[in-house]
């Protein structure tokens, strides 16, 4: 008996010392555990008073500065997930996922890490001081001022620091994109586009978590994770408003089309496709209506191989990095354009976007685009090649 007491006794302190990290050693809740349910429930209050466009209730909560910037994003939802909270007496840092969705456009939450500071009240509840970016996570674009939201037929428009006109332009933009990347690729996409415009080159920066120097001269991007299933959420637009600026009418619709290509490809883009395809394709959607010769188009190319210097292959991923020289990035786009626009000329438009489709079916990237070559286009990546090389010869001879 006395033995029995003896091994209760400490399997009570060993007991209760496994236990610390989820319950005190008397049952009830941690301060860490209590300070996150806190924080979580100010940060649901938060969220709903965000949704409900009540401006009171989100001061109640905290700083609600930020509330007019972000105020007339049409929001489907606003929720946020804590992750972590690091307590220190009266303040507290939170680590949270803020997931939302544009509304009409999202198909479900786009997820992003945020840093909460908060402090406690005179009535000891929390309330938030800040919130921002986590470290090393992209910006949103109410973090950089005031959204202006413009509404397309086909498409959503939402800047900072841009006049409503200018905002409509994008917006025309992308409405005459639309219907000309389905006409390419098909129907079977959102066939609607969120267009991100910051105020500044750096603004695109931030909203892409990136540096500045990676994006100069750089019109626009296009986010979202590829080979996504069609419930993920809308891609976007980000524009380089310093970039997009120096280009003509004919430029910036190219570059709306180009980039909306990538969003109704985006499903059938892999770890397989390489760079020449999903670049060379959307430009080739860019520039299928335009009436653009090699010539007006690729001029880096066409001065090259005028010269002699015809591409021995096709352009590898590294050959699209911004780290090169600007005329090398270029020849990159324009010889995978002018594969693609091969393909289309001699085996047919329909086939083009087969042989899209048939390289992103493979997971990864040895052997999908021999594969594809053989499956669609009844030839080889040597001919294919040597037909390339021929090709750009023959367009700019």
């Amino acid at each position: 008996m006395a033995g029995r007491r003896r091994a209760s006794g400490r399997g009570a302190v060993v007991l209760c010392l496994l236990l610390t990290s989820l319950v005190a050693c008397g049952g009830g809740p941690t301060a860490g555990d209590t300070a996150e349910a806190d924080v979580q429930h100010v940060l649901d209050r938060r969220a709903a008073a965000v949704l409900d466009r009540d401006k009171a209730a989100v001061a109640e909560t905290g700083a609600a500065s930020w509330f007019e910037a972000v105020s007339a994003v049409p929001l489907a939802s606003w929720s946020y997930k804590v992750t972590g909270v690091h307590r220190t007496g009266t303040t507290a840092t939170a680590d949270a996922e803020l997931r939302y969705q544009v509304q009409g456009y999202d198909r479900a939450p786009v997820t992003v890490a945020r840093t909460l500071d908060l402090a406690l009240d005179a009535a000891d509840q929390w309330y938030v001081r800040d919130e921002k970016p986590a470290r090393k996570a992209p910006q949103q674009l109410w973090d950089q001022g005031e959204v202006t939201v413009v509404r397309g037929k086909r498409s959503i428009v939402l800047g900072v620091g841009q006049s409503g006109e200018r905002l409509h332009s994008f917006a025309d933009l992308a409405d005459h994109a639309v219907p000309a990347v389905s006409d390419a690729w098909g129907t079977g996409w959102s066939r609607h586009v969120v267009v991100l415009v910051p105020d500044s080159l750096d603004g695109m920066a931030g909203l892409l978590g990136s540096p500045a120097s990676s994006y100069r001269g750089i019109a626009a991007v296009t986010t979202g994770e590829t080979g996504a299933p069609a419930r993920a959420p809308a891609d976007r637009v980000i524009v380089n408003p310093d970039a997009y600026g120096l280009l003509g009418n004919l430029g910036r619709q190219v570059v709306l089309t180009h980039e909306t290509t990538h969003v109704a490809t985006r499903a059938d883009t892999t770890a397989a496709t390489p760079l020449w395809l999903s670049e060379g394709y959307a430009d080739w959607v860019g520039y299928r209506d335009t009436g653009r010769t090699p010539s007006e188009a690729a001029p880096e190319l066409g001065e090259a191989v005028a010269a002699g210097r015809v591409p021995a292959a096709l352009p590898s991923d590294a050959d699209f990095g911004f780290g090169g020289s600007a005329s090398g990035l270029a020849m990159s786009y324009e010889g995978g354009w002018l594969a693609c626009r091969m393909i289309a000329d001699r085996w047919g438009e329909a086939r083009l976007g087969a042989f899209y489709r048939a390289v992103g079916t493979h997971k990864e990237r040895p052997g999908a685009v021999e594969e594809a070559m053989a499956k669609v286009l009844d030839t080889d990546l040597k001919d294919f090649t040597a037909a390339w090389r021929e090709y750009l010869r023959d367009q700019f001879g």
